[in-house]
């Protein structure tokens, strides 16, 4: 094996999350604990390490170099909706299409199916650790999942290959305030998005749920 091959097989496997780089005096609602959080971030790790490998094995590129960031942001954030109800039974899946929050509070709901509801925790997940987005600006327990990784540029831009990491888990309650929507010029195609300002960004670090052990607080 090249020195080339040794650092592309070495980032198909990243290392798991480790409890005591967590919070314990994290509040997070609806029970969900940072042991449930351990494990959900697991599943995804194992999940890329299981792919990574396979693809390694047949000469394909990396999972999260084949597709394009945001896509692959929606995947991190789908993954972490879909299996954190797995570990922690108060949650369940929003299961009305594209309804909000992604995770509302188990029997909460007919079918746990809710088309807009203030109850419940919205799932982002991120490569950047502020300016968050999203589509609106709204009262809602906001949850964020940062985490490092390659993108699809990256080999032609000389980029080592990295291993997927979570950086950062922070979670609060926001208000309207503490959102700002994006403008656009009128030739612009973009959806109009809404950040999380500089408030909201104070009230979601006082809440900081995990952090990587090299990145200061």
């Amino acid at each position: 094996m090249t020195p080339e091959e040794q650092r592309e097989f070495e980032a198909c496997n990243p290392k798991p999350v480790k409890i005591e780089h967590f919070n314990p005096r994290a509040v997070i609602p609806y029970g969900v604990t940072i042991e449930h959080l351990r494990a959900a971030m697991n599943d995804f790790i194992a999940f890329m390490q299981m792919v990574n490998v396979r693809l390694h094995e047949n000469g394909s590129p990396r999972f999260e170099t084949m597709l394009m960031p945001a896509n692959f942001s929606s995947i991190v954030g789908e993954f972490m909706t879909a299996n954190l109800p797995k570990h922690s039974t108060g949650i369940v899946k929003n299961r009305y299409h594209n309804g909000h929050p992604d995770l509302i509070p188990a029997g909460r709901f007919p079918n746990d199916s809710v088309q807009y509801a203030h109850e419940g925790i919205e799932v982002k997940a991120s490569r950047y650790l502020k300016s968050w987005q999203g589509h609106n600006a709204e009262n809602i327990w906001l949850m964020v999942f940062m985490f490092d990784g390659n993108r699809a540029v990256d080999e032609s831009n000389g980029v080592e290959p990295v291993p997927f990491r979570f950086l950062r888990v922070v979670g609060a309650q926001l208000e309207e305030s503490d959102w700002k929507f994006a403008g656009r010029s009128e030739t612009s195609r973009r959806t109009i998005t809404a950040s999380v300002t500089s408030s909201g960004y104070e009230k979601m670090m006082a809440n900081w749920i995990y952090n990587a052990p090299d990145l200061p607080l």
